[in-house]
């Protein structure tokens, strides 16, 4: 079970405050995972990759805007030029993953994340029994986006099955809307090829993926009764130090210039982050509004709701739609500036 995480700022963030500085940052996520569902392979060794976009304005309009993208085999602990890079680089928007291979064998090809044109692609999970309806999703493809995929995971796949859905998959701008829609064929389209090749095995599709402005992300599982992989996030106006290894994030007016998340939260302080809800989907649009949803397909069940933890052991389940309500409350009582919307 891979663990991901994903930046997005009004300000450019250095990657080392995300990747390798906090004390659960990423890098720690690879050899100390704690929230995984697959407890029988507690390392996610099977390479890394980190993705981000240049700060820099193009010289023109005409000019692409394109990721940049480090992948590596080596463990995300073990390897120093990750270490190097993000102690330079600052970008705005980033996306970081550590693998535990489910599907393809361990290569730089099939190291998380994935681009196209300007979009970028990772994936938390599995699409179960994906073999049976390969060949036909394959089939399905236009011939650029059949070539386009170069390893061997059901992730690139699906990513390329989310670009099919796309008006044109090479734009260089996108409607968060557009992104949205998108996202959710994908899971339809998965679900519907299940169900013809009679897979009753629930799939994990915590997918994200952005074209530098727009961040767009799941927390999906194919069952109306189990949950999904662990995806949290949180957001305020700074992502600060206060000690070694110790952050927080800061909430100093009505603004959201700081969107973050991830598998497993980055920081200790319980406040900052809250549960994204089985089958939701999240989007972050361009001027860091946040909008939240339950996923309304046949897996949907009003009684799944947001994790709310009551003491250091137990969890309460609000369920849906007072999940919501429950959480804009919350959020006005620890004092949260922007509300989240819930479109």
């Amino acid at each position: 079970m891979c663990r991901f995480l994903l930046y997005k700022g009004n300000q450019p963030i250095l990657l080392a405050h995300l990747i390798t500085r906090p004390k659960h940052s990423i890098v720690n996520q690879s050899f100390d995972s704690r929230l995984r569902l697959d407890t029988r392979r507690p390392l996610n060794g099977d390479g890394f990759g980190v993705g981000w976009y240049d700060n820099e304005t193009p010289e023109t309009e005409q000019d692409p805007i394109t990721p940049c993208i480090f992948t590596s085999v080596t463990p995300a602990w073990n390897n120093v030029n990750l270490v190097r890079l993000a102690e330079k680089i600052r970008s705005p928007l980033v996306f970081a993953h550590v693998r535990a291979s489910t599907s393809g064998a361990v290569s730089e090809t099939n190291c998380h994340p994935w681009s196209f044109g300007r979009l970028m692609w990772m994936h938390n999970g599995g699409i179960a029994e994906f073999d049976k309806f390969k060949r036909k999703l394959q089939n399905s493809l236009p011939d650029e986006l059949f070539l386009f995929v170069q390893g061997s995971t059901d992730s690139e796949w699906a990513f390329a099955l989310f670009l099919s859905f796309l008006k044109n998959p090479n734009a260089n701008s996108f409607e968060h809307q557009e992104l949205k829609e998108a996202m959710l064929k994908t899971v339809a389209q998965l679900n519907a090829y299940a169900e013809e090749y009679n897979i009753t095995e629930p799939s994990l599709l915590n997918f994200a993926v952005t074209d530098g402005q727009t961040v767009v992300c799941i927390r999906y599982i194919s069952s109306r009764v189990e949950e999904a992989a662990s995806l949290y996030f949180s957001s305020g106006t700074r992502f600060e130090c206060y000690r070694p290894g110790h952050y927080r994030m800061v909430k100093a007016d009505r603004r959201e210039d700081i969107v973050v998340v991830a598998s497993e939260p980055l920081t200790f302080e319980k406040a900052d982050w809250l549960t994204i809800p089985t089958n939701n989907i999240l989007v972050v649009t361009p001027k860091l509004n946040v909008l939240l949803q339950p996923i309304k397909d046949k897996f949907y069940t009003p009684e799944r709701g947001m994790e709310v933890k009551i003491n250091d052991e137990d969890v309460a389940i609000i369920p849906e739609p007072k999940a919501q309500l429950f959480k804009a409350q919350a959020e006005e009582q620890m004092q949260h500036d922007s509300p989240i919307l819930v479109g």
